[in-house]
C-alpha cells in the first residue's frame, strides 16, 4: 500500500529549487569545488601552520579571510548535500551523495584543524596587540567566540582524530536515526502514513482519530524502541567520553558555550519555567479538560482543537498574504526581504514520503541565500510555522553581510526573529478576530507557547536526567521511558494521565539525537521575544530600527549587547518572569472568559 494522499489543498504548494547551489549531485561544479577546496586547504596548512604568532595584525586578518573563503566553499557543498537528503532521505542516491560529501568535507577540513587551535594558543596580550590593526579588529567577535573553547581544546593530533572519526561515530548514528524514521510507515484506518502525517492526526477534531493515531505512533516507535534506545545510549556515551576529555563540568556545558550563554543564565531560565508550571501549563490544561468535557486528558488530547474550532483549511496564497501583511505592518523592510522567499523558489512546503519532518530554515552560505522546509497541511498552526521559519530566513539574509564566520547566531539568539515573526502574525490575526475567534486563537497561541517554553524545558530536563544517569551505565528502554514520564507528569500537571504507549514518545524527537540540549534555546528565544515584544508594545522609541540592527548583527554580539538598547538583561532573573508573564496574561484572559 502506498502512502496516503496529502491534505486536499486546492492551490499548489511550492517546492524549492536547489540549483542556486548546484545544478545536480553529479554536476562537475560539485567535483570542481571540492577539488578547489582541497587544494586551498592543503596550501593553507603548508603556508600558515606554525606562523600565526609571528604575523602582524594585517597579515593575520588576510589569513583569516583566506580561511573564510575555504569555509564558504565547504559550506556551499555541504548545504546542498544536506538539503537534498532532507528533501527525500529514502532516496538511496541522496543518502550516498550526502555521505560521500560529508566524508570528503571531513577529510578536507582536517587540514584546517590546526588553525583555530593555533589561534587559541596565542597569548592574550599578543592577540590584543595584533587586534589594534583595523583589518583584524573586524574579526574580533569571531576570535572572542573561538577563545571560549580555549580551556577545552585537546592537542592537535587528538583534535584531528576526533574530527575524522566523527563520520563513523556520532554522525553515523544520526544518519541511522534519520533514515529509520523517514522510512517508517504507520497503518491507520486503512491508510499507510508517514510519521509526519500521523503526528499531524494528533490535532484532529475527532478524538477517536487522535486516539488511534496516538496508539499507532506508540506501537510503531515501540516496535523500534530497542534500536532507538541503542542509538540514544551510544550517543550519550560518546558525548560523555568527549566531555570528559575536554573537561566540561556537566553535559550541558558545551551547548551553553556554543550558545555563548553562561551556565547560570540557562539555570535561571530553567528554574523560572519550572517554577511557573502551576500558573502556566497546569492551569491551562485543567481548563482545557473542562472545555473538552473530560475528567482527564490523555496525551493525544494535548494538541486537540477546542470545541467550535473549525480550523478551516488555509490555502497557501492566503497564508503567504497573512504572514507578509503582518511583517509589513511592523516593518516594510522586513516584509520586502521576506517576500523574496515567495517570489523565488526558496521554500519547500510540499507533503511527500521521505521528506524530513517538521520545519527548518537552512542559512546555506552568505553568497547564496537561505532555504525553508515546511510540511504544510493548511492549518492555522502551519501558518504560524511559516511565519516562524520566514523569520529565520529573513534573519539569515540580513546577517549575511557579516560573512561566513560571523553571520550565524548562537541557537539562543537564532530563535529571536522567528518567534518575533510568529508573534507579529498572531497579533495581526487576533486584532481582526471576533470574540469567539479570539478565544480560539488565544487558546491556540497559549498551547503553542506552552509547547515552546514548558515542553522544551521538560525536554531539557529529560535530557539532563538521561545523560546524568547514562554515566552510570547503559539505560534500558523501560528506564528511559520512566524518565520521560517523570518530566511529562511534572510539566503537564494533574490534568493528564498517560497510557502506556506514551512512554516511547521520547524516541521521535530528533533534537535529542541531532543536537543534545538544543531544546532550551526555543524556551530562551520565546521568553526573550515575549519580553522584547512587551517593550515594543510599550512604544519604545525607534524600536523597529533597533530590531533590524539586532538582526543584522548576526553572531557579532552577545545577548547582553543585543538586548541593552531595549533596556533588557537576560542575566536578571526578573527578565525571564517578564516573558512568562505574557503567557500567564493570555491564560488569565481565557480564564476570565470561562
Amino acid at each position: 500500500m502506498t502512502a496516503a494522499p496529502a491534505t486536499p489543498l486546492a492551490s499548489p504548494l511550492p517546492a524549492w529549487d536547489l540549483s542556486d547551489l548546484y545544478p545536480s549531485p553529479d554536476s562537475p561544479l560539485v567535483t570542481e569545488d571540492l577539488a578547489r577546496a582541497e587544494r586551498m586547504a592543503k596550501s593553507f596548512a603548508q603556508a600558515h601552520a606554525g606562523t600565526l604568532a609571528s604575523l602582524s595584525g594585517a597579515a593575520l586578518a588576510a589569513v583569516i579571510a583566506e580561511y573564510e573563503r575555504i569555509q564558504e566553499i565547504l559550506g556551499r557543498v555541504g548545504s546542498y548535500a544536506q538539503l537534498l537528503f532532507a528533501e527525500d532521505s529514502t532516496n538511496p542516491e541522496h543518502g550516498r551523495f550526502y555521505q560521500t560529501v560529508s566524508e570528503r568535507i571531513t577529510a578536507i577540513a582536517s587540514d584546517l584543524i590546526f588553525f583555530s587551535l593555533e589561534l587559541n594558543r596565542l597569548d592574550d596580550a599578543v592577540l590584543e596587540a595584533k587586534l589594534e590593526d583595523a583589518a583584524l579588529a573586524r574579526y574580533r567577535p569571531w576570535l572572542r567566540d573561538l577563545r571560549v573553547f580555549r580551556p577545552h581544546q585537546l592537542d592537535d593530533q587528538l583534535e584531528k582524530l576526533n574530527h575524522e572519526r566523527d563520520l563513523t561515530a556520532s554522525q553515523a548514528w544520526i544518519r541511522l536515526f534519520d533514515e529509520t524514521v523517514a522510512a517508517m510507515r504507520i497503518e491507520l484506518a486503512g491508510e499507510t502514513l508517514t510519521v509526519s502525517d500521523t503526528l499531524n492526526k494528533l490535532s484532529d477534531q475527532d478524538r477517536g482519530v487522535r486516539e488511534a493515531a496516538g496508539k499507532a505512533i506508540g506501537k510503531a516507535f515501540g516496535d523500534n524502541i530497542r534500536l532507538f534506545s541503542l542509538i540514544t545510549n551510544t550517543l550519550a556515551k560518546d558525548k560523555e567520553i568527549e566531555d570528559t576529555w575536554r573537561k566540561y563540568e556537566r553535559p550541558t556545558s558545551y551547548r551553553n558555550r556554543s550558545n555563548m550563554v553562561e551556565d547560570e543564565v540557562v539555570d535561571a531560565l530553567v528554574t523560572a519555567v519550572r517554577g511557573s508550571y502551576p500558573r502556566l501549563s497546569h492551569r491551562y490544561y485543567q481548563m482545557k479538560a473542562k472545555w473538552l468535557g473530560l475528567p482527564k486528558l490523555q496525551h493525544w488530547d494535548r494538541n486537540a482543537p477546542l470545541p467550535n474550532d473549525a480550523d478551516r483549511l488555509i490555502e497557501w496564497p492566503e497564508a503567504e498574504k497573512q504572514v507578509l501583511d503582518a511583517y509589513a505592518a511592523f516593518s516594510p523592510e522586513l516584509a520586502a526581504v521576506g517576500r523574496r522567499f515567495f517570489e523565488r523558489p526558496w521554500i519547500d512546503a510540499k507533503l511527500r514520503p521521505g521528506k524530513s519532518g517538521g520545519a527548518f530554515a537552512h542559512a546555506t552560505v552568505p553568497s547564496v541565500h537561505p532555504y525553508l522546509l515546511l510540511n504544510y497541511h493548511g492549518k492555522t498552526r502551519d501558518v504560524m510555522t511559516l511565519a516562524h521559519e520566514l523569520g529565520h530566513g529573513v534573519h539569515q539574509v540580513l546577517a549575511g553581510p557579516q560573512g561566513t564566520l560571523m553571520s550565524h547566531t548562537p541557537l539562543t539568539l537564532a530563535e529571536t526573529a522567528s518567534v518575533f515573526g510568529e508573534m507579529l502574525t498572531f497579533q495581526a490575526l487576533l486584532n481582526t478576530a471576533s470574540p469567539a475567534q479570539r478565544r480560539i486563537m488565544l487558546a491556540a497561541k497559549v498551547e503553542d507557547m506552552l509547547n515552546t517554553v514548558v515542553r522544551q524545558i521538560a525536554f531539557y530536563q529529560f535530557e539532563t536526567l538521561l545523560h546524568d544517569e547514562r554515566r552510570g551505565g547503559e539505560l534500558l528502554p523501560e528506564r528511559i521511558g520512566a524518565l520521560w514520564l517523570k518530566v511529562q507528569t511534572e510539566s503537564l500537571g494533574p490534568a493528564f494521565e498517560f497510557t502506556p504507549e506514551y512512554s516511547v514518545f521520547w524516541s521521535y524527537v530528533p533534537h535529542f539525537i541531532h543536537s543534545p540540549f538544543y531544546v532550551y534555546a526555543y524556551a530562551f528565544g520565546d521568553c526573550l521575544v515575549n519580553a522584547l515584544y512587551s517593550v515594543f508594545q510599550s512604544g519604545h522609541p525607534g524600536f523597529q530600527a533597533k530590531y533590524l540592527e539586532m538582526l543584522r548583527a548576526g553572531g557579532t554580539k552577545r545577548h547582553k549587547d543585543l538586548l541593552a538598547p531595549f533596556g533588557l538583561d537576560a542575566s536578571d532573573p526578573a527578565f525571564w518572569n517578564r516573558g512568562l508573564d505574557v503567557i500567564s496574561g493570555f491564560i488569565d484572559e481565557l480564564e476570565a472568559g470561562g
